[in-house]
């Protein structure tokens, strides 16, 4: 049995200094894939209306990275006719910071009565709390969607299927350095209670 809350000061004051790192600034070493095992096994721990597990992982380390990276530039180049050779070298390296990118891919089942929208939702908690999980264990992140979490025919090389789309690439690895704080959002304007 597990408590209905578990108060704790300590994870307060982490969320209050979560940060993603930029992408460029993740380097080597990254979590291997027995600790990469543990995080996603962690990460899973998100709301799941009816225990559908409505999402599921696609891993991108070492060679597949460069290999990947071939797909995204030969559709950016059938998209743009007039690519330079800076922007195909860009796509090739796209997934070449971190040593290891997670594809979350949102598999909602249409025709369970669970709504589609709230299993979206669970695979969006997912990439949050991969992020979450990577970082207490030590690991820098990034949350990425961009033009590839988008496009049908990439969906297609990557193997989704119907219903299934991208809900984000999670980038893990090290911080080359402290980042600085960013702007955050004013509560109070975005708070209003029902009358």
């Amino acid at each position: 049995m597990l408590a209905c809350a578990q108060p704790s000061d300590e994870v307060l004051a982490f969320l209050n200094t979560r940060r993603s790192c930029p992408a460029p600034a993740l380097s080597e070493p990254g979590p291997d894939r027995i600790e990469l095992s543990k995080l996603l096994r962690l990460a899973t721990r998100v709301p799941d209306h009816r225990r559908l597990a409505p999402w599921r992982f696609i891993i991108f380390d070492g060679a597949a990275q460069q290999q990947v990276g071939t797909v995204f530039a030969k559709r950016f180049l059938e998209l743009h006719p007039q690519a330079s050779a800076d922007d195909l070298t860009r796509e090739r390296r796209r997934f070449s910071c971190a040593p290891v990118v997670v594809a979350v891919i949102s598999s909602p089942d249409p025709a369970h009565k669970t709504p589609v929208w709230e299993q979206e939702l669970s695979a969006g908690a997912l990439c949050y709390n991969l992020l979450l999980v990577a970082n207490a264990a030590g690991w820098a992140g990034n949350w990425l969607s961009q033009w590839i979490a988008f496009d049908t025919k990439i969906a297609s090389d990557l193997g989704l299927i119907a219903n299934e789309r991208v809900a984000g690439f999670i980038h893990l690895g090290t911080g080359q350095e402290p980042i600085r704080e960013r702007p955050r959002p004013e509560i109070a304007p975005l708070i209003s209670y029902w009358r």
